[in-house]
């Protein structure tokens, strides 16, 4: 989606993947995001450079699991420190994928990026906000002073693509499991996939931006209050709650964690609000009626 959005604002784009395939609009040249190759020309006078590799955390966090996750992001960053600090004419913009997770579990204190990052053994976050340190990490080691960095600290994307955090949880919701998830008080931080896209090319076209970039909806809310949105638009009135102890025997048939349920991130955007950026669905409801209306 961040391709195409790109590609129809004017910017030629190249993907580098693991399995690049032809025939797209995009170019698509082969990498390990581990090692230099050949794939390392295609950042020569590049405007910019955006990484969003990085394992996916929707698993059960085995010590296989949690190497793979830490290893795909802070190698993938590294390698392109390396890339980009040889080249001639280095990419003016370096966007890393960061994660709202970095900050500190907090029910009553909202989070722009001068918030408070540390884990909480209740949110069973220490794995994570370890991985979103290393991470971050890993970018600001790198030795490239001619190309500006920015963590992009990203939350939850909301699309209707297959196997997203939406089609998840729509699938509760019409099954009559869509009540509040763990008491329902942890803050959920999200975004629409329209508003990432944008916010993405608006930090390429602000240069004056600098640092982590929280990119979230500047309206982070309650499980509680999620799941009473998603009955409203799917039109199903009644949703069963489910327990701690519910969504631990869940979470382990489901090979994930629960850790992605029962953190309360109460992110914001400060810099994206403070630059100008306005979001085309500040609300969720605003958000899950535009993707539930075009499905």
């Amino acid at each position: 989606m961040l391709a195409r959005s790109l590609g129809a604002n004017g910017y030629e784009i190249t993907v580098l993947s693991r399995s690049p395939q032809g025939g797209g609009a995009t170019r698509n040249i082969a990498w390990d995001a581990r090692t230099l190759g050949p794939w390392r020309q295609e950042l020569e006078g590049a405007a910019a450079v955006i990484n969003l590799t990085g394992r996916s955390v929707n698993c059960r966090y085995t010590a296989t699991n949690r190497r793979l996750i830490l290893e795909s992001r802070v190698f993938s960053t590294r390698v392109l420190g390396e890339a980009i600090a040889g080249c001639a004419m280095p990419p003016s913009t370096w966007l890393n994928s960061s994660t709202a997770t970095i900050y500190k579990h907090s029910f009553n204190r909202t989070m722009d990026e001068t918030g408070e990052i540390a884990p909480d053994k209740d949110a069973k976050d220490e794995f994570s906000v370890e991985v979103a340190q290393a991470w971050e990490e890993a970018l600001a080691a790198a030795s490239t002073p001619a190309t500006r960095k920015i963590p992009l600290r990203t939350s939850i994307v909301f699309s209707a693509e297959q196997g997203t955090i939406f089609t998840i949880l729509r699938r509760l919701v019409r099954l009559g499991l869509g009540g509040s998830m763990a008491g329902g008080r942890q803050f959920v931080a999200w975004i629409h996939q329209e508003d990432f896209c944008r916010a993405v090319e608006w930090i390429l076209e602000h240069p004056d931006l600098r640092g982590p970039v929280n990119v979230v909806s500047p309206n982070p809310l309650t499980n509680g209050e999620m799941m009473a949105v998603f009955r409203q638009v799917c039109g199903v009135p009644i949703g069963l709650p489910a327990a701690r102890w519910m969504l631990e025997i869940g979470a382990f048939v489901m090979r994930t964690e629960t850790e992605l349920i029962i953190k309360s991130r109460r992110a914001v955007p400060g810099q994206l609000l403070a630059s100008g950026f306005a979001f085309h669905y500040p609300t969720f409801q605003s958000a899950l009626e535009e993707i539930e209306g075009n499905l």
